[in-house]
């Protein structure tokens, strides 16, 4: 072997060793002041074989990320502790720190580690009798001032999962709402520099742990999660015509759902997983309907000359909320499954559309357009108060986390189509671009 191929032998080598960076990478543009002040210590460490991943940064970002949590930095940390018995609260309360969550990491064989940590009130620990009780020499029960304090171990492929899991558990004990940092995302991502442009991808909701389901010549469109979180519907145009598909991802294997003449597109599962709503133009106009998952027996819900689409099912799956320009311009409109009745929701603004309900029922979640922008908006379903969420541009395909509490949706920066967050509260907010292309129809998995 001469020495050119050598050196293109040792080229293709290290590019397969290198490990590939995630496709999406999060850019915070705001709100990371206005959260609650906590802190989460740098973990200890004790063996011989040093992590890839850090615990406290991950659960540190994760935190940040749900827009209610302003973490402390490192270099403002009074000190370090290991444990509960180690924390000086007068000095964490100095720095107006409500909550603390310190731990330690301990290699126990190859590959296997001992993770521990300990979610602290400091508040309450800065009590008169938290402070004695410490000072006797005994900690006093986790119901005062331990929150939450746990051990497992894993292994060093887990580390990240085991963080989101730590974020799920503070976020939890310090909001009473359950956390949502194990969930994934969904979205389509388009190169036109490849052959096969177009990307079904699925990935942590942060971006990490990218996985590409299938690459397609042709548009892919309209990513839907089923209800336990194995399964997406989507809308495919490799045969030259919009199909409905249904794939596994884990196993991979897909089957074809709906493939009507004409129109077929916006799939979106039921919250019991047994019916699908779509968009149909099989009899002539876009309609919305319902299909038995098992028996693809359908149901024609909307009868209207105007264009009716962007099917999104209430939380108890006894209504759908659609899109239709039956009144002129775009608005949200809902149909009681049972009745048949459909009501006007929206009337705010030039149009409004790409509605879904949030988790709690209590609000919906759309894309609304005043003075010509389009923005992120939520309104709520009982004052019909609408508070737009966003200044960015051209928003669409709102996707509301299953807590409830941050939306990712697809927007323009700059020429690039990316992906972003904001906190439903409108304060949090960032952006996901991709390293290259563009990335569009996110999808917010369920609870896993």
């Amino acid at each position: 072997m001469n020495i050119v191929k050598l050196l293109s032998v040792l080229f293709v080598a290290l590019l397969f060793s290198v490990k590939v960076q995630a496709s999406l990478e999060i850019v915070i543009t705001g709100g990371v002041d206005s959260g609650r002040p906590i802190a989460i210590v740098p973990f200890t460490f004790k063996g011989a074989t040093l992590p890839n991943q850090r615990l406290d940064e991950i659960v540190a970002a994760d935190l940040m990320r749900s827009g209610k949590f302003s973490p402390l930095t490192s270099i403002k940390m009074p000190q370090r502790p290991q444990n509960a018995a180690q924390v000086d609260f007068a000095a964490w309360a100095k720095e107006g720190v409500e909550a603390i969550v310190v731990g330690q990491i301990t290699e126990v064989g190859i590959d296997r580690y001992s993770v521990s940590f300990e979610l602290i009130d400091i508040l309450k620990g800065s009590s008169g009798a938290n402070r004695q009780a410490l000072n006797a020499g005994r900690i006093v029960s986790s119901g005062d001032f331990i929150l939450d304090s746990r051990e497992t171990t894993i292994n060093g492929s887990q580390f990240r999962q085991y963080a989101h899991r730590i974020s799920d558990i503070v976020y939890e004990k310090l909001t009473g709402e359950r956390g949502a940092f194990l969930t994934k995302i969904a979205y389509v991502l388009v190169n036109r520099k490849l052959e096969f442009s177009h990307q079904l991808v699925v990935a942590d909701y942060d971006g990490a742990n990218e996985q590409v389901l299938l690459r397609s010549k042709e548009p892919l469109m309209s990513p839907s999660w089923s209800p336990d979180g194995t399964k997406l519907a989507y809308v495919t145009f490799e045969k030259r015509q919009s199909q409905i598909y249904i794939q596994d991802i884990y196993t991979g294997r897909r089957s074809m759902l709906s493939s009507t003449p004409g129109i077929n597109g916006a799939p979106v599962w039921s919250p019991d997983g047994k019916k699908m709503a779509m968009v149909l133009s099989k009899d002539g106009n876009t309609e919305i309907y319902t299909m038995d998952v098992n028996s693809k027996a359908l149901t024609r819900l909307t009868n209207h000359r105007a264009i009716d689409t962007e099917p999104s099912w209430s939380p108890d799956g006894k209504e759908l909320l659609f899109s239709s320009e039956r009144g002129g311009n775009p608005q949200l409109y809902s149909v009681n499954l049972l009745t048949g009745a459909t009501k006007r929701l929206t009337f705010e603004g030039e149009m409004n559309l790409a509605g879904s309900y949030t988790p709690d029922g209590n609000s919906v979640v759309m894309v609304n357009r005043i003075r010509g922008q389009y923005n992120i908006a939520k309104m709520d379903r009982k004052t019909h108060f609408l508070q737009v969420l966003t200044k960015t541009t051209l928003d669409e395909s709102p996707s509301v986390a299953p807590n409830g509490s941050m939306i990712i949706y697809s927007t323009m920066h700059g020429s690039m189509q990316v992906l972003a967050l904001v906190s439903m509260d409108g304060r949090f907010k960032a952006r996901l671009p991709a390293v290259e292309g563009q990335v569009k129809s996110p999808a917010w998995s369920p609870f896993l």
